[in-house]
């Protein structure tokens, strides 16, 4: 009951911390006056990922390869098959050209680049952590010099700035609750991992991801409610391709990772691959550029399917 109690109180610090860190960290870019193309595609999407790489990082440093990685791989499969489902599900959305032209061809490369590092030898070396975060940073400059047309808000209400004394306060209060948080839910996972007598890999790609996986749900969920049509597909690919080579990428420069649960590269990894691949034809098929409730059907079955098959 404790650990539980733990991974809850951990999950709950997360998300606060996380959404505290995205206050400060577009105050902080609205006072340096960054334009705000540059705000959305860098500072909220690296604030977003702030409790998976806190997570990853933490767990990787106390000996836990597993959760670093379990954490990271299963959030990118809740993001498609479980944030994206229930998303669709609930409404259905028009996906925009870049889909395919870039957002799913990069998260496709991120996905096989983390695949062909990791698979052969078990281990995420700090060199190959290099690779992954230089080639974030030449994505991050392709969009910002090739795709600022198509990511240019409408007219928005003007951006009312916080005193800077609230600034620092959201920035102090992210980042002991993004850490704290972390701590209380690697605690809980592997003593619950140690209770039931499983590895904490599948606790991290269970239990763990989806938690980390809340904000993007609890934010996707909301927009529809609010009948907004800004949610896109774009968004979750974006978390994913974030995922995969900042969280991983600085984690394994910080330490390099090694795979102790043998189940992350014959079966958690494939699925990965699998529902990454499986979004291209579901975006086409049966009418083009859309996603409806059929599709969130589709993702929602597998996505149940990798859990039992995970815990089975």
């Amino acid at each position: 009951m404790q650990d539980f109690l733990f991974i809850v109180a951990g999950l709950v610090l997360l998300i606060a911390g996380g959404n505290w860190l995205l206050k400060a960290a577009v105050d902080l870019s609205l006072k340096l006056k960054i334009p705000k193309i540059v705000i959305g595609m860098t500072v909220v999407s690296f604030a977003t990922s702030a409790p998976e790489l806190i997570v990853s990082i933490n767990a990787a440093l106390d000996g836990f390869p597993d959760l670093a990685l379990g954490n990271v791989v299963g959030s990118n499969i809740a993001n498609l098959g479980l944030v994206l489902a229930i998303t669709i599900l609930l409404g259905p959305i028009d996906v925009s050209k870049s889909f395919y032209t870039t957002d799913w061809p990069v998260m496709m490369l991120a996905s096989l680049l983390f695949f062909f590092f990791i698979y052969f030898d078990g281990v995420l070396q700090q060199y190959e952590g290099v690779v992954m975060v230089i080639f974030l940073f030449v994505f991050l400059v392709y969009l910002l010099r090739f795709q600022k047309p198509a990511v240019i808000d409408a007219e928005d209400e003007p951006d009312v700035m916080l005193p800077t004394y609230k600034t620092a306060l959201f920035l102090g209060l992210g980042g002991a609750a993004l850490w704290g948080g972390s701590e209380l839910l690697i605690n809980g996972a592997v003593g619950m991992a140690t209770l039931f007598g499983v590895s904490e890999r599948v606790i991290a790609i269970t239990i763990v991801s989806v938690g980390t996986s809340i904000p993007e749900l609890a934010a996707s969920i909301i927009a529809i409610i609010k009948k907004e049509k800004a949610i896109s597909l774009g968004n979750l690919i974006g978390s994913n391709i974030f995922n995969l080579l900042a969280v991983l990428g600085i984690t394994s420069i910080i330490t390099p990772i090694s795979v102790m649960d043998q189940g992350l590269l014959t079966n958690d990894i494939f699925w990965l691959l699998g529902i990454s691949f499986l979004v291209l034809p579901l975006v086409f098929i049966p009418k083009g550029l859309r996603l409806g409730w059929r599709d969130g059907v589709v993702l929602l079955s597998v996505y149940l399917a990798f859990v039992y098959f995970t815990i089975g």
